[in-house]
């Protein structure tokens, strides 16, 4: 732990009960509290309880309890503020089939084209051994478009293998 860290966490605590002070927010404790094990802090413990379980008794410090704010997201029930589910609209059966047709369509024609884009990197990477062009006089510029095609190939057929993931889980999910 840096000494930065270590300076900054002492100094939070005091820090926020003299700010808490200024505003009145201090109470002093009635009861007496106690602290058990697993950083349990309570009052709500007889001393027979207390002694029962291990705690030991906190003389001399009022203890504050500062309640925490929920952040936005959480106060609305999660980040799209729509986590229980209950306030979207439900859509009719003819309607998600009309989507659900809709999406395979659009899949299956962007399918064809990464297909078509596939069938020309493969044609062009010739099992390894693409034509080398005019431009290429230095070998090593063969070499450079050689394992740029290679990995360029590879990349669309991870993209036509996903896309035919996605098609089988519209296939799936509509029967």
């Amino acid at each position: 732990m840096s000494l930065s860290m270590h300076v900054s966490r002492r100094l939070i605590l005091p820090v926020a009960v003299w700010l808490m002070w200024g505003q009145g927010a201090v109470w002093a404790q009635e009861k007496p509290v106690y602290k058990c094990p697993g950083n349990l802090y309570t009052d709500a413990l007889s001393s027979k309880e207390a002694h029962e379980k291990g705690c030991k008794t906190l003389d001399g410090a009022p203890v504050t309890v500062i309640q925490s704010i929920l952040p936005r997201n959480a106060a609305r029930g999660g980040v799209g503020g729509n986590a229980g589910g209950g306030s979207s609209p439900k859509v009719g059966g003819e309607e998600q089939k009309a989507r659900d047709a809709d999406a395979r369509r659009i899949l299956e024609a962007e399918l064809r084209k990464e297909e078509e884009a596939l069938s020309g990197l493969q044609k062009e990477f010739n099992g390894g051994q693409p034509e080398r062009r005019g431009d290429e006089r230095n070998y090593q510029k063969y070499l450079d478009r050689t394992a740029d095609l290679k990995s360029a190939l590879t990349r669309k057929e991870a993209d036509v293998a996903a896309l035919r993931r996605e098609l089988g889980k519209l296939g799936s999910a509509g029967k």
